[in-house]
This record gives structure tokens, C-alpha cells and sequence, in this order.
């Protein structure tokens, strides 16, 4: 493999196929298709985006025998361990250590170990597990194939195939089918994967055929026939930014909750829908014996202000090589910078690159925002029948692939390092930069197919018990911050801050009661708030990659949003609700992975890979629970606090498959969950 991505190197250099692919097309090549002349393909299930929660849902549904239809703007499954080329599994060490995932995701874990005789094949240090991307693409489609045949299942799979209309049904609670555009080259267009995905996103969405892409329009509807007023087949948005959750236009949150008492840690007054978390085309170089020839990027003195090693502790070119590091055939020499233990880069390790102060592309105003709010929405036309476009601003992105490329040079030929000044970078000219469909990320110029995104469109759950104006999981229902912190005391107004220390007593309730807690002991947490509903698990640090203050996220002294990494810390382990899943008015539309109901800081913890996977898990099984009990999601939770038989039984039914609903040793009874790290 590593033979042929050496091969597909040696053909072109890197700038020179990056320039190419932005070679104009003509989009208009075609006069407009009529999208009801269409195939028609039948599901019990459409999951809409193939990464980690989709598969999840996708690979529930098959083992339980459902007809699913699976839809990918790439062509790759994984998401984030592969298209978005993370493949670095972010996981606690405590739940690491107990093994204690869902099934599918424990199923995952195994297969790469098997497959390269050793679950850390890149001996990276961020995590127990780096590999290369395109191995997880192939892993999980193995996964889905076995689960169909184990379940009898039936998997259709469309990738490079987006949607572009919803048909709601006239009172607004049903989606009755869903319009695709799936693309292939047209004749004599060079192969997918050859420019990047700013250069191919309008395209994707558009009907008409163009000199770089021939179109199918597809049409998906229910497999069965309708018994009763209950939804007869289910969407599950399962995308990187709620992208049906913006086209279906049901109420959501973009961006920064306002400061209040569940949220006391926000950076705002008020809502802030420009500042989403940073997004990152990662991509892979590899380290070699020679020094490289390097020519330094057309747009590179643009960029190169924003570049850093953020810290004096990471201030290291073989620790930020080796951090995510996802092959490396020869074992290097033991090294250690400011405490880190780490082996040091040998001719032929490939790393992969992620980093906050590099490639991450961090875009906070309305000028520049990369995921359209609903008022952006309306005002480029994207929410009138046919309009939808994907819901991206195109030219960020762009500018995002073009922060990537000058990162690697700044990698390897750059001395200059905007947080920690002069002296600190090095050139390190002895690395290559990997491209061509054979490379790590199967594209021709380098960058990932799809950007690792951290943060999208986040629903707001239909009004709940205790949040008559929407359930939301919040951060003070996660996080062990102190919140007797005098900060709080002192940026709360004090009927807000009165207000926190009333929801904190709830949450301590019963260590108040015995007698174990004073009221005024009570703002520091010792578990995370339990739900009734419960229909899966995550854990992991709040982690924030903060929006810039001015735009372009690039001027020279630009800074982080003042107080956004306030929030930021350790979460105790945390669970998934089926309130956060399902969205208001559309009784047949689930939202797994990023989109749950969570706020901002909240949805900071509720990111990573085996979290996207147990929400993938609880939305597949809930769909098919409810295909079988001819019963809607919703009404497994609309009478709560009160006891939800049905409920009950699919969370039986969830924990007897191997996907938990709560962490072992941790329920309201135990107060201190401190031993989980």
C-alpha cells in the first residue's frame, strides 16, 4: 500500500494539482432535470451520512432486519475515522480501560487490531488507537455486510449522494419521502476525489448534469404500508451539521447559548449563531530519510500570521508529528519533551494532522461563518422547494483548504509562531506531503475528502418536563466544574446565580437530604444528571477549539473569543437522553451523532467517536422498536416523569444487545463518581 502511495507521488507534485483543481467547470453544461422523474428506492430506514453515527445506526438497523438506506456526500463510511481523516480515536481512560462501549463500537476497536495486529499501528500518543483512514472505510463497510446477513438485513448504500428536497406532509408531521442527486464523473471528467470539496459542493446539490459530474436523482419512501396515524418508515440525520435538520426546518440552535444558570459558563450574553467550533481538512505527510524540496504555498504569507504550537509544552516538531501519528512500520527511539513519553519519527511514519493553532479553520462572524444559520438560509433561497445547497458557505471552506496547505509548510519550512514569538520554530524539511487517490486520505490534493467538523446545527427537544421550552442537555448536567468559583458569583446577575445554586441542590438532592452535603457545598458537582430515557453513553473532556474574534479568522494578532474556553474541563461520564434525539414537529425525522439537543459547551463532550457511535446505536434501535411496537419515538417519553412501559423496553432490549444506557457503578444513589477519569 505505502509501494503505491510513493508510486501516485512520484506522477505530480502537490501545488501543482492543487492549482488544477480549481480549474473552472461548467455546472451548466445540462439544461435543469425534472425531479419527478426519478428511481425510486423503498427503506424502512434512511440515515442521511454515512460517518460514525450513521454506520452505527445503519449496522443496529441491519442487525435487527430493517431495509436501510444510507446516504454519503463521499464515498467512504467513517466519518470522522476516515473521509474526515481522524483517525484517532478519542477516548477516557477509565472507560477505555473497562471496555465499556457499545457493542458495534467494541466490534470496531477489535477488527483494527486484528487487521494490523495491533490496535496502535501509527504509535501515536493521543490515543490507544491510530490508523490509517482508508482501513477504516474498509473495516466498517465489512462490519455492515456481516451485520446484514447476521440480521437479515438489507443495506443500500449510496455514496457521493446528497439531499436535496423533503416532502412534509401537510400538517407538517411526516416526512413522505426524501429527493437525492447521487454524482459519478461525467465521460472524460477525471475520477472523484480529484479537486476538493469546495470546488464540487454546488455541483453535488445541483440537478443538472455538468462536464465533471452525471447525475441520478433518486427518490426514497417508505418500504410499507401504513397501518395507522404512526410513522410506517424513519429518517435519521445522522449528517456532520444537521444538514436535514436545516432543510426539514425544525426549531434548532446554532453557535453560543446565551449566559444563564444552565449554561453559566457561556462566553455570551446572548446567542452568538457565528461562533461554531473550528473545523479542520486534516491530511497526512510523511517523515523521510532526505531533506524535501518545499515550495512555499501563493497564499502562504496570508496564513502564516495565525500559525503555532499553542504551548512552551507542545513546542515540538516530533511530538506534534508523532501526536497523531497513523503508521509507523519501524519502532523509533524513546524520546520525552516536558513529560510527554513518545518514540521519536522514523523514515516512513505518516502523520496525521489536526492541530488548533494549524489546520483548524476557525471563522466567528456573520461574514465568514462556515454552517448558514436559518436567516441565512432564507436569504440565499436554500429553504424554498429545490434551493437547498447544502447549507455551507462554499468560500470558507475554500479558505479552510487553503489554511491546510500553508499549515504543512509552515510545518516543515516555517519559523515563526504567532502565540510564543521568535526562536521557537524550526524547519523540519525532511517530511513529504502525501496526495494522490492512493494516499492516505484517497484524494488527489491531499486534503481530507470531508472536514472534520466538531460542531453543527443542534436541535431543540419538544418541550419536556422541568424544560417546558424544549429539552436540552446543558452543561452544568455534565460538567465537575466548581461552581462556587467566585467567577460565577461575580459575572451571574444574583437572581441567575441563585438560580444555579437551586438547580445544583436538585442535581445533589440526595447527599443534601442525608445529610452528607450543606446546601452551600452543593455548586460542587460529584455526577452528572440521569435520565429516565436514557438510550446511551458518552464520556469525554469538554474540549473547545474556539471561533476568532475578527474576521478573516487569519489578520495578524486575531485572538481566541474572549472567555469561550471557560467552559471548557472535565466532564463526568455522561448519557445520551431519547428527548435530545428527537426533534419538534416531525414525528418521523431522528437526529443521531452531533445534532442531539445539547447547548454548546454541552455538545463540546458530546463529539467524539464512541459517543457518535452509541447515539448512531440508540437511534437504529429506537427506529426499529419502533417500526415493530407500531409506536413514535415520542410517545416513549411524553408522559414522563411518569413510568414509560415501552420505554422500559427498549431500554432492556438496548442494554441486552450490548448497548448500555448508563455507566456501571454510577446512579443517583452514588454521589461521588470521582474514579471515573
Amino acid at each position: 500500500m505505502v509501494l503505491g502511495m510513493k508510486r501516485s507521488l512520484s506522477i505530480i507534485t502537490i501545488f501543482s494539482t492543487f492549482v488544477s483543481c480549481f480549474t473552472p467547470y461548467n455546472l451548466a453544461a445540462a439544461p435543469p432535470r425534472n425531479p419527478d422523474k426519478t428511481e425510486t428506492v423503498k427503506c424502512d430506514i434512511l440515515v442521511v451520512g454515512a460517518g460514525l453515527s450513521g454506520v452505527a445506526t445503519a449496522y443496529e438497523g441491519l442487525l435487527a432486519g430493517k431495509r436501510v438506506c444510507l446516504t454519503e456526500i463521499t464515498d467512504w463510511f467513517g466519518g470522522q475515522i476516515s473521509s474526515q481523516g481522524t483517525s484517532a480515536l478519542d477516548e477516557r481512560p477509565t472507560q477505555r480501560r473497562k471496555l465499556f462501549f457499545s457493542r458495534g463500537y467494541l466490534e470496531l476497536r477489535k477488527r483494527i487490531k486484528k487487521h494490523y495486529n495491533q490496535l496502535n499501528p501509527g504509535k501515536c500518543w493521543v490515543s490507544d488507537s491510530c490508523f490509517l483512514p482508508e482501513d477504516g472505510n474498509k473495516i466498517l463497510g465489512k462490519m455492515l455486510k456481516d451485520a446484514a446477513k447476521k440480521g437479515r438485513g438489507k443495506l443500500h448504500w449510496f455514496p457521493n449522494t446528497v439531499i436535496k428536497e423533503l416532502d412534509i406532509s401537510s400538517d407538517a408531521k411526516i416526512i413522505n419521502s426524501a429527493i437525492a442527486i447521487q454524482h459519478k464523473p461525467a465521460k472524460g471528467a477525471p475520477p472523484l476525489n480529484t479537486f476538493p470539496l469546495s470546488q464540487t459542493i454546488e455541483d453535488a446539490y445541483s440537478y443538472q448534469n455538468s462536464s465533471r459530474f452525471d447525475k441520478k436523482i433518486i427518490r426514497f419512501a417508505s418500504a410499507r404500508r401504513k397501518q395507522n396515524n404512526n410513522p410506517n418508515w424513519y429518517i435519521v440525520d445522522a449528517s456532520e451539521t444537521g444538514e436535514i435538520v436545516g432543510l426539514a426546518d425544525v426549531p434548532y440552535r446554532l453557535g453560543i447559548d446565551p449566559l444563564s444558570h444552565l449554561e453559566p459558563s457561556s462566553s455570551s450574553a446572548n446567542n452568538a449563531p457565528y461562533c461554531t467550533q473550528g473545523f479542520t481538512y486534516t491530511f497526512a505527510m510523511v517523515a523521510t530519510k532526505d531533506a524535501q524540496k518545499h515550495q512555499m504555498p501563493p497564499l502562504y504569507m496570508q496564513y502564516s500570521p495565525y500559525f503555532s504550537y499553542e504551548l512552551e509544552r507542545l513546542a515540538s516538531f516530533p511530538l506534534v508529528f508523532t501526536y497523531r501519528r497513523i503508521w509507523s512500520p519501524i519502532q523509533g527511539q524513546p524520546m520525552k519533551f516536558r513529560g510527554i513519553n513518545f518514540t521519536s519519527p522514523t523514515p516512513g511514519d505518516i502523520s496525521m494532522q489536526n492541530w488548533t493553532w494549524g489546520n483548524d479553520y476557525r471563522p466567528g462572524t456573520s461574514r465568514d461563518n462556515l454552517i448558514y444559520t436559518r436567516r441565512q438560509l432564507e436569504a440565499t433561497g436554500q429553504l424554498k422547494p429545490g434551493g437547498w445547497m447544502g447549507g455551507l458557505r462554499t468560500e470558507t471552506l475554500g479558505k479552510a483548504e487553503e489554511l491546510s496547505l500553508s499549515y504543512f509548510y509552515w510545518l516543515v519550512a516555517g519559523t515563526t509562531d504567532s502565540q510564543l514569538g521568535k526562536g521557537v520554530k524550526k524547519p523540519y524539511p525532511n517530511n513529504r506531503f502525501l496526495f494522490g487517490l492512493n494516499s492516505p486520505m484517497g484524494t488527489a490534493h491531499g486534503l481530507s475528502k470531508y472536514p472534520y467538523m466538531r460542531e453543527g446545527r443542534r436541535i431543540i427537544g419538544r418541550p419536556s418536563w422541568g424544560q417546558p421550552q424544549g429539552f436540552t442537555i446543558w452543561e452544568i448536567d455534565i460538567s465537575r466544574r466548581n461552581y462556587q468559583d467566585p467567577y460565577y458569583k461575580q459575572t451571574l446577575v444574583p437572581k441567575m446565580y441563585r438560580r444555579l445554586q437551586v438547580a445544583l441542590t436538585g442535581l445533589e438532592a440526595t447527599s443534601v437530604v442525608s445529610g452528607e452535603k450543606r446546601l452551600e457545598e452543593t455548586g460542587k458537582r460529584s455526577r452528572s444528571t440521569m435520565y429516565a430515557d436514557s438510550v446511551g453513553i458518552g464520556h469525554y473532556a469538554i474540549d473547545f477549539h474556539p471561533c476568532m474574534t475578527k474576521s478573516p479568522p487569519e489578520a495578524p494578532g486575531n485572538t481566541e473569543r474572549k472567555n469561550e474556553r471557560r467552559g471548557a474541563g472535565q466532564a463526568y461520564p455522561f448519557q445520551i437522553a431519547l428527548r435530545a434525539m428527537i426533534p419538534q414537529k416531525i414525528d418521523n425525522l431522528l437526529v443521531g451523532g452531533k445534532s442531539i439537543a445539547t447547548s454548546h459547551i454541552a455538545a463540546a463532550a458530546y463529539r467524539v467517536h464512541s459517543f457518535e457511535w452509541s447515539a448512531g446505536a440508540a437511534a437504529g434501535t429506537t427506529v426499529a422498536f419502533a417500526l415493530k411496537n407500531n409506536i413514535a419515538p415520542y410517545q416513549l417519553v411524553d408522559e414522563l416523569p411518569r413510568i414509560e412501559p415501552k420505554l422500559i423496553e427498549l431500554q432492556r432490549s438496548l442494554n441486552k444487545n450490548g448497548n448500555p444506557t448508563a455507566f456501571p457503578d454510577t446512579s443517583i444513589f452514588k454521589d461521588n463518581w470521582d474514579d471515573w477519569r
